[in-house]
């Protein structure tokens, strides 16, 4: 029975980010890995997973009944754009939320996040669909996580603290309790954020200092 409801779930991407996630959605039962969609013609398979082909086949795996997708991209551009581009085309996000990771029961989740191994969400936090909460991370209580965020490894944020929609916290960003980080903005790895920062900023340093800010996204 558990194996008729298990959910075939092809995988965008096959890089290393994806390869982490596949270890992780392996562990769940009701998940049925079919494959990965990559663009390089060169590849084969990644982590014994065969690779299809590219996005062209993405209509006619849906039409076979391949329902679900998990999009192992770290780009939050093309993570959110290919989210937009799955669900247009019927396929369902599922979440790769690992084993090793602790998630609080009143934190909410949105479709589509990556959740991995050492990874803590605390009480009340709100992860936003399409981000990534990578290895090691903590995110404590009541934060607000931005859709297509990617908190990167060793990343912690204290308390009440909100990111803003497609943000980038390089490896152990810190930020302390209840700033504001805007849209789009780019944080270098090792930061301390002491200050709220606005959107599409460029910010490194300790403490954190704004560098540059754009007008795309």
């Amino acid at each position: 029975m558990l194996e008729a409801n298990r959910k075939k779930v092809v995988v965008l991407g096959a890089g290393g980010h994806a390869k982490v996630v596949i270890d992780i959605l392996r562990a769940d039962p009701k998940i049925e890995l079919v494959g990965c969609i990559d663009k390089d013609p060169s590849l084969r398979s990644v982590a014994r997973l065969p690779v299809l082909g590219d996005d062209s086949l993405l209509a006619g795996l849906h039409a076979q009944g391949i329902q679900h997708a998990f999009i192992a991209i770290g780009s939050n551009r093309v993570r959110q754009q290919l989210g937009q581009q799955l669900e247009s085309l019927g396929f369902r996000l599922v979440s790769a939320i690992s084993p090793f990771s602790w998630i609080s029961d009143s934190a909410q989740l949105g479709d589509g996040v990556a959740v991995m191994p050492g990874a803590v969400i605390n009480a009340e936090a709100k992860i936003g669909r399409l981000s990534i909460i990578n290895t090691g991370a903590t995110v404590d209580h009541e934060c607000d996580i931005g859709e297509a965020c990617h908190i990167a490894p060793g990343s912690a944020l204290s308390g009440n603290v909100t990111v803003g929609k497609g943000t980038f916290l390089g490896t152990g960003t810190r930020v302390i309790d209840a700033i504001e980080i805007g849209p789009w903005a780019m944080v270098g790895a090792g930061s301390v954020v002491t200050r709220p920062l606005p959107g599409r900023c460029t910010a490194v340093g300790v403490p954190c200092r704004v560098i540059k800010l754009r007008t795309d996204d």
